[in-house]
């Protein structure tokens, strides 16, 4: 058997990483100082217009007990979905990997049966105790060569195996993203929505339920509750740099924006010195400003925007009906909107400083735009058709809309990905409004969530 044996960590400049549960989910500590960069120029290529074959094998547990061995299967699974999320590489079964018996260390890897299925590229990892601690290692290995094209360590708490360890998964799928495709992964972020699932009431003239703020990972695993008001609480937004969620809330009978810090137990209500009704929050892509509905002396809905901390208020629209649903270009110097200044909703877009107005959308009927982070430059928004809503793609270059969504129930709010290759929704195909994610094409549909009633998702950067 041809076998292949690999520098140490320590010779391949492997870095260690510390992953500790409870930190913010859109960013990786950096290496400790002076450690050597890891990425070696090893690529994995795959046939003459073929994406690269991948192999991930569950992760090897070099301690016997209980935790470990659960995290390291688990770990290789989140791995695998996480790699194949992207569509950047053509996943080898995991069927056809159960052939093949698992090595007891990666120094001992018969790369002639990785050959045989077919692998360009496979991803071995190990699972180890150290001291009160954990230790996680994951090499990428260029089949044809056996060189190491990536390989990381990362350490953490015990704590950060309660969920089987995925946070290390998340982390080297987005390295792997990275090194290999120049691509930024999603893996590390996060999604926030609202949802009814306590089943609680508000009483009085009109009953409705409770409803409060929730996180999740980007395929829908340790859902978190992060409010818990009896009362109406929507429309979250991430801060750009994914430590604080924006969101409106009835707390005080009133609508009205509040920001919670939810790695710190803090909240700020930014908007509290304003004389308005405030609704349905977004950030401007640098974190300084906001943007929101607001309505004002006659209780007409117009577009507004504030500084982070709610000063320097300046009205956007200025018209006789309504504005709403605000969302920022990239740019920061354009927002798109929803108008029913022309006799039903439409999209609209204008500049920040209230000019060059202009409706984009050319059904009837739409609602709830998003701009696409670049390189893409386009915007999703929901149009009434099929029998309910379905979500449409405004493309900048064309000049057109093309719908993405597959006409199935209902589906509204959508959300885009940091990356732009991503959004996710609201689909009540199921019968209750659920979260759901799909590629900007339409394809690779996901279930999110499936307790209670569940609306505005947001994706964190």
């Amino acid at each position: 058997m041809k076998h292949m044996r690999l520098l140490s960590f320590a010779l391949a400049g492997c870095a260690t990483i510390a992953l500790n549960a409870g930190q913010p989910p859109a960013g990786t500590p950096p290496p400790p100082a002076g450690q050597q960069p890891t990425e070696l120029s090893v690529f994995i290529g795959g046939d003459p217009g073929m994406p690269p074959r991948l192999a991930v094998p569950e992760f090897i547990a070099l301690a016997g007990d209980a935790e470990t061995v659960r995290a390291a299967k688990i770990i290789g699974q989140v791995l695998f979905d996480d790699l194949s999320f992207e569509r950047e590489f053509y996943m080898i079964p995991r069927d056809a990997m159960r052939t093949i018996p698992q090595p007891d260390s990666a120094e001992n890897v018969d790369l002639s049966q990785w050959k045989a299925v077919g692998a360009d590229g496979v991803i071995v990892g190990m699972v180890r105790r150290s001291g009160d601690g954990v230790v996680v290692e994951a090499r990428l290995i260029h089949v044809a060569t056996g060189r190491m094209a990536l390989g990381k360590q990362y350490s953490g708490s015990i704590k950060s195996l309660a969920d089987g360890g995925r946070i290390f998964a998340h982390t080297f799928a987005d390295e792997v993203h990275k090194q290999q495709v120049q691509l930024r992964g999603v893996a590390r972020t996060k999604l926030a929505y609202s949802s009814d699932r306590a089943g609680e009431r508000i009483k009085g003239p009109t009953a409705r339920n409770v409803s409060n703020i929730y996180i999740a990972d980007y395929d829908g695993a340790n859902e978190k509750q992060v409010t818990f008001q009896r009362t109406l609480e929507i429309s979250p937004v991430w801060s750009p740099d994914a430590k604080a969620i924006l969101f409106t809330s009835y707390r005080d009978g009133m609508p009205d924006l509040f920001l919670s810090y939810i790695y710190e137990g803090r909240f700020e209500r930014p908007t509290k010195a304003l004389d308005t009704r405030n609704y349905l929050p977004a950030w401007s892509h640098d974190g300084t400003r906001i943007a929101f509905m607001c309505a004002i002396d006659d209780g007409n809905t117009e577009i507004c925007v504030a500084n982070r901390d709610g000063s320097g208020l300046r009205r956007v629209t200025n018209h006789p009906m309504a504005d709403a649903t605000p969302t920022w270009a990239p740019t920061g110097v354009q927002l798109a909107f929803t108008s029913d200044r022309s006799g039903s909703p439409a999209i609209y877009i204008v500049n920040a400083d209230g000019t060059g107005l202009k409706r984009i959308s050319a059904e009837s009927y739409c609602d709830r735009p998003t701009w696409s982070p670049a390189p893409f430059n386009e915007i999703a928004y929901t149009c009434r058709g099929g029998g309910g809503y379905q979500i449409m793609l405004y493309d900048f270059a064309k000049g057109g809309s093309t719908p993405i969504s597959d006409g199935i129930g209902s589906n509204e709010s959508p959300a885009f990905a940091p990356n732009g290759r991503h959004l996710a929704f609201v689909s009540d195909r199921t019968g209750r409004p659920q979260i759901y994610t799909m590629g900007r094409d339409g394809t690779g549909l996901r279930q999110i969530t499936r307790n209670g009633s569940n609306r505005y998702p947001n994706w964190s950067q």
